[in-house]
């Protein structure tokens, strides 16, 4: 590749780059820093223009993931920039800088300036390609270094990882949805309180759900928030006594949630019920809450086909009860994409918590709101 700048002026670029990131670095420890700015599912590629027209396939094929939410909606939306546009960027919450180790570019010279020789080394013996800097310029901020000896093993290491990858972005957007949140303001801690007092575990609700169901003699209780809306979710709980960790295999938790949403999600007419859509149906093993778990993913209907949405589940086995604990949480909003807001019941799931991970004054706090 033809150099676009002498020799000289390479050398001096680098060392100024390597003095600026490491004062950056120094201070990045004392001095506080704004929150990220940005859409959440936007992320901002730094790459050389050649070297994205090769890696854009790859990175599409991971980041702009289509999901069906229906509708397909992708995860991540990818934008490319020049370099030259790195000092506008510094406050977005998603950031990639990515190029082949030692193409020349601009910037891989870049991303060199940012690697101490430890680091080098395992790039050039294709041990590590994947560098994360957390609130490295904004607050909650994530930004990515992507780079292997050759862009073909870049573009391999990437497929390798695309898992691990997208992880990275999918944990930090629900960190941020997280403080957004739970609010103390818009907090039920009436409800939460009574659910802690009744059975022992609390979810965090926010004042604008109300308690659909609840039946304590089948272990079941159905949040509910704005029923009878254009946009409306949702989140039960159920769980198994004197259970077997067998139960956790994607067979049995369809069945399991089959069996509960017949039951109680039912049409205002009792003619027809929630069942799960074989189609995009997917199930995988997480870590929940510290719980080995798995995770369900897919679409909802009504058994009359005339209405659904996404869905998201959790199920994990409890040592300590010996149950098992579905979580469970759906959207419906025919006229609005629900990738967001299937998100948001999602974080809303994790925060799900047995009594015995409660502080006292948490446990008082709450109990006595449920008095």
């Amino acid at each position: 590749m033809k150099k676009l700048f002498p020799f000289s002026f390479n050398l001096i670029l680098k060392s100024f780059l390597t003095i600026l990131f490491t004062l950056i670095l120094l201070s990045s420890c004392d001095m506080p820093k704004k929150p990220a700015v940005g859409l959440e599912d936007e992320i901002f590629v730094i790459a050389d223009s050649t070297e994205y027209l090769e890696l854009e396939p790859v990175l599409l094929q991971v980041f702009n993931k289509k999901i069906i939410t229906p509708q397909p909606e992708a995860l991540f939306e990818l934008t490319r920039k020049s370099i030259n546009s790195l000092s506008k960027l510094q406050n977005k919450k998603n950031i990639i800088i990515i190029a082949p180790f030692n193409s020349g570019s601009r910037v891989s010279n870049y991303i060199k300036s940012l690697l101490d020789s430890n680091v080098t080394q395992l790039v050039k013996s294709d041990s590590n390609y994947v560098f994360i800097k957390k609130d490295l310029w904004a607050g909650e901020q994530l930004v990515m270094i992507l780079t292997s000896p050759t862009i073909q093993q870049l573009k391999h290491n990437i497929l390798e990882g695309r898992d691990d990858l997208i992880y990275y972005f999918q944990n930090i957007s629900n960190q941020r949805l997280k403080r957004n949140l739970y609010s103390d303001r818009f907090e039920n801690f009436k409800l939460e309180g009574e659910l802690l007092r009744d059975y022992g575990w609390v979810i965090y609700v926010q004042v604008d759900f109300h308690l659909a169901k609840n039946d304590p003699e089948n272990n079941f209780v159905w949040l509910r928030r704005a029923p009878g809306s254009d946009i409306e979710r949702w989140v039960f709980i159920h769980w198994i006594d004197n259970a077997s960790p067998e139960y956790l295999n994607p067979d049995s938790i369809a069945a399991v949630r089959n069996r509960i949403t017949k039951k109680y999600l039912r049409s205002s007419d009792d003619k027809a019920n929630v069942e799960i859509s074989d189609e995009f149906k997917m199930t995988k093993e997480v870590n929940f809450i510290g719980r080995y778990a798995l995770m369900t993913q897919g679409l909802w209907r009504m058994s009359d086909k005339t209405m659904g949405g996404p869905f998201v589940n959790y199920t994990f086995f409890d040592e300590k009860t010996n149950r098992i604990y579905m979580l469970d949480g759906s959207v419906y909003a025919p006229k609005y994409y629900k990738k967001k807001l299937i998100q948001q019941v999602d974080v809303l799931l994790q925060s799900f918590l047995f009594k015995d991970d409660l502080s006292e004054s948490r446990i008082d706090e709450l109990l006595d709101a449920a008095e």
